[in-house]
C-alpha cells in the first residue's frame, strides 16, 4: 500500500453533505468557518471565491476546489458585491435572482472523515486544493466531473448513490493531484512530489513494524543522513522518526475506534515490544491512555 493510499483509508472518507448550488444575477454570501472538509465543483457559469488569508480565484465551468479545514470564505458573482452571511445547508440553494435559468450552477458539499484521526491527518494535507478546469494535465479530472455532471441532472433510479460514491472517488483524486508549478505546505503530497523522500515514505508505510533509523531511511534515499533528515524535515514538517511516531499512532488511534484489538496486539502490529511501552508513547502523543481515548469516541 503506498503512502497516500495508507491515509485516505484511515480517514475513510465519505461525502455527507452534496447539494445543488445556483445563482442569477448580482450576488455573494459568506460563510464562517465550519469545522469539515468543503468542496465545490462548478457545473456551469463562473464566481469569485474568496478565502480569508487568500488571493481570490475566478472559478468557472470544470473547477474543483477542496478545502480540507474549511476557512471562512465568500462566493460570489464578482467584484464589490455584498456578501450576505449564510450559514451551510443540506438542501438546493439558489442564490441572486430567483426566477429564470440560473447563469451559474455548482455542486458543492462536505465530507465526513473518521474522527479518530481527522484531526492528525488533516494536518498533513495542504490549505487548499484548487483544480482548474483549463489545465492541461487535469484531463482525467474533468471526465470524472463530466460523468458527476451527467449524473446529478438525469435523475435516474440510484443517481444519489452513484454521485456519492463519485465523489468520493474525485477526493481521492483530488488529494494524488501534485502541482509542481507552485509551492505545496509542508505535509504527506509535498514529501511524495519528491522520490527520493517518497522512497522513504514507501518503505515506512510498507513495514511500519521495522525498527527505522534515520541511517537506514537515508541510505533507501539516496542521501547522507545530514541532507536527508534536513529535507525529510522541511518537506514534511517533522523529522524522519518523529513522522513514523505519528503515522504508529494513527494506525492505533484507527485500531482503537474499531474496537477489535487488544492492546498487546496493537502495540505488536505498529513496532512496540509491549503494551505498556506503546501506552506510554500514546499517552505522550495524546495526553491520555489508549483506553480513555476509545471510552472517548463511544
Amino acid at each position: 500500500m503506498d503512502p497516500l493510499s495508507d491515509v485516505v483509508l484511515l480517514l475513510r472518507p465519505s461525502a455527507a453533505i452534496a447539494k445543488p448550488i445556483s445563482a442569477k444575477g448580482r450576488w455573494g454570501v459568506r460563510y464562517d468557518a465550519f469545522d469539515a472538509p468543503g468542496f465545490t465543483i462548478i457545473l456551469a457559469g463562473e464566481a469569485r471565491l474568496a478565502i480569508d488569508g487568500c488571493e481570490p480565484l475566478r472559478l468557472s465551468r470544470g473547477d474543483f476546489l477542496l478545502l480540507p479545514r474549511t476557512p471562512a470564505f465568500t462566493l460570489s458573482s464578482g467584484d464589490g458585491v455584498f456578501c450576505e452571511p449564510v450559514a451551510p445547508r443540506s438542501e438546493a440553494v439558489r442564490h441572486g435572482e430567483q426566477d429564470g435559468e440560473p447563469d451559474f450552477v455548482a455542486l458543492g458539499g462536505s465530507f465526513t472523515f473518521e474522527r479518530a484521526n481527522n484531526q492528525l491527518l488533516l494536518a498533513l494535507l495542504p490549505k487548499l486544493i484548487f483544480i482548474p478546469a483549463s489545465d492541461g494535465r487535469a484531463t482525467r479530472f474533468r471526465r470524472l466531473i463530466e460523468l458527476l455532471s451527467e449524473e446529478c441532472t438525469a435523475e435516474l433510479p440510484g443517481s444519489e448513490l452513484i454521485v456519492h460514491r463519485m465523489l468520493e472517488v474525485l477526493l481521492v483524486e483530488a488529494l494524488r493531484w501534485q502541482d509542481v508549478d507552485r509551492q505545496v505546505p509542508a505535509g504527506i503530497l509535498r514529501g511524495l512530489q519528491d522520490p527520493a523522500l517518497a522512497r522513504a515514505l514507501k518503505a515506512v508505510h510498507a513495514d511500519v513494524r521495522a525498527n527505522w533509523t534515520v541511517a537506514d531511511l537515508a541510505n533507501i534515499a539516496g542521501m547522507s543522513r545530514s541532507a536527508f533528515s534536513a529535507r525529510f524535515s522541511e518537506a514534511l514538517g517533522c523529522a524522519p522518526i518523529e513522522y513514523l511516531a505519528r503515522w504508529r499512532i494513527a494506525i492505533a488511534k484507527d485500531a482503537l475506534a474499531r474496537g477489535t484489538k487488544s492492546l498487546e496486539r496493537i502495540a505488536d502490529d505498529i513496532g512496540y515490544e509491549s503494551a505498556s511501552a506503546f501506552s506510554t508513547a500514546f499517552r505522550r502523543h495524546n495526553g491520555c491512555a489508549p483506553g480513555q481515548f476509545a471510552r472517548k469516541l463511544t
